[in-house]
């Protein structure tokens, strides 16, 4: 766990900075990527994902190393030789899950976040699930169990199979001749990222194109066909918390109005996006049919908030450094109740960039949980040891950004004059 905090305090900064590289490139050329509430809203979502993370939250049915003590049957002695086959493992695995994730109802729940983006940038690179707690496909690590490849091998690799996956969500880099036959490049993974039809369910790689040539889901990107973004029954939300469980929701309730009793089992392993067709005709969701004529999720919102969207984001995200960076300190259960006051702040300022007349309320509740906790424990979660009165500096952002909101919500209202 602290370990893989110590990791984040670099990851992060350094994903952030390439962000903000690939918008200024973008502005240069005159080729933006990028909507500002959809940029915080992908951020958050990795802010998100990496708290939770962090945490431990997820369990494994069929454990590695189990795995591994049961099968195997030879041992890679070689350094270089039990790496490379980690890392081609790990790709094999990942080919699998992520094509099972976009093929069976219930695994595309955890999955749909990172397409709810209706843009293709790095940012959206970050939206990865909060929703998946329990991790059913450990068994795809087969080949690196029967080869004798060892579990911390697989610790160190994974990280880096992970980070490996960022760079090619962007629209800067076209076509990269050769290397278009044996990695995913930015042209192969904005097809999978597309919701037209002849593009969608396409291009499953990760770090290797050729599991998709292999298995049949390849699709090179068409001249004639642009990507569109986005998934098929959009979100229409910049609340990263809400997108994870839309699906599972939907489903949920879908299972419970149908008319068949099979149905009511059979919806979590059909084919994604399957409804019963009694609940579809009673409850038609929305749905794009045909991805050239369709609009981007863009509620109304004013300069202010568009800014202010950013500033709440810097403020969480240097919360989140600290969170990460002293792990130790803080400790049980002080991590879990931070981890609750991060979440409770991303949802509030990403409430309040959809326009929910609550929002300022939701901003209140959590400024007043912060302050709660500050007065209770007469610190922030150990600061004062690292920054003497740090908990006033912590007490004095979370009466300002409850303040700043509800003038800007005011503002954007007509209510007060600016």
């Amino acid at each position: 766990m602290e370990t893989y905090g110590k990791i984040l305090l670099i990851a992060m900064p350094a994903f952030l900075v390439l962000v903000l590289l690939e918008q200024g490139y973008g502005w240069l050329r005159g080729n933006r990527t990028y909507n500002h509430l959809d940029s915080v809203s992908s951020l958050s979502s990795g802010i998100t994902n990496v708290v939770k993370d962090v945490l431990g939250l997820s369990i494994s049915i069929l454990t590695y190393g189990w795995l591994l003590q049961k099968v195997a049957i030879y041992k890679v002695e070689s350094t270089f030789a039990v790496y490379a086959v980690a890392f081609i493992a790990l790709d094999f695995s990942g080919y699998w899950t992520h094509r099972l994730s976009h093929e069976i109802n219930f695994f595309w729940n955890k999955h749909a976040i990172h397409h709810s983006s209706e843009e293709f940038n790095l940012a959206c690179a970050l939206r990865q699930s909060i929703s998946s707690f329990v991790n059913l496909f450990t068994v795809f690590l087969l080949p690196a169990a029967l080869l004798g490849v060892p579990a911390q091998v697989i610790a160190v690799v994974a990280p880096l199979h992970l980070f490996a996956q960022f760079w090619y969500h962007t629209q800067h880099i076209g076509k990269m001749g050769f290397l278009e036959h044996i990695i995913v490049t930015p042209s192969h993974h904005r097809v999978h990222h597309a919701l037209n039809r002849e593009y969608m369910d396409k291009n499953h790689g990760q770090i290797f194109i050729i599991w998709d040539k292999i298995f049949g889901t390849f699709q090179e990107e068409l001249p004639e066909a642009p990507p569109v973004y986005g998934i098929t029954r959009p979100a229409k939300t910049w609340n990263p918390i809400k997108i994870n469980f839309q699906h599972l929701w939907l489903m949920v309730k879908d299972a419970w109005y149908a008319g068949n009793i099979m149905d009511k089992f059979t919806i979590w392993f059909k084919p994604t996006g399957w409804r019963p067709a009694d609940v579809e005709a009673r409850f038609p969701v929305d749905k794009i049919e045909n991805p050239y004529q369709f609009e981007k999720y863009a509620p109304t919102s004013a300069r202010s908030i568009q800014i202010w969207s950013y500033i709440q984001l810097t403020w969480v995200f240097v919360l989140t450094l600290y969170f990460f960076g002293n792990l130790a300190l803080i400790g049980i259960p002080g991590i879990f109740v931070y981890a609750a006051f991060i979440f409770m702040s991303i949802y509030a300022y990403s409430e309040f960039m959809d326009r929910n007349p609550y929002a300022p309320l939701f901003e209140i509740i959590k400024s007043l949980f912060g302050i709660g906790l500050i007065y209770v424990t007469g610190d922030w979660f150990g600061l004062e040891t690292v920054l003497p009165n740090g908990k006033y500096l912590v007490m004095t952002g979370l009466l300002l950004t409850a303040l700043v909101t509800f003038v800007i919500d005011r503002q954007d209202k007509g209510l007060v004059v600016a």
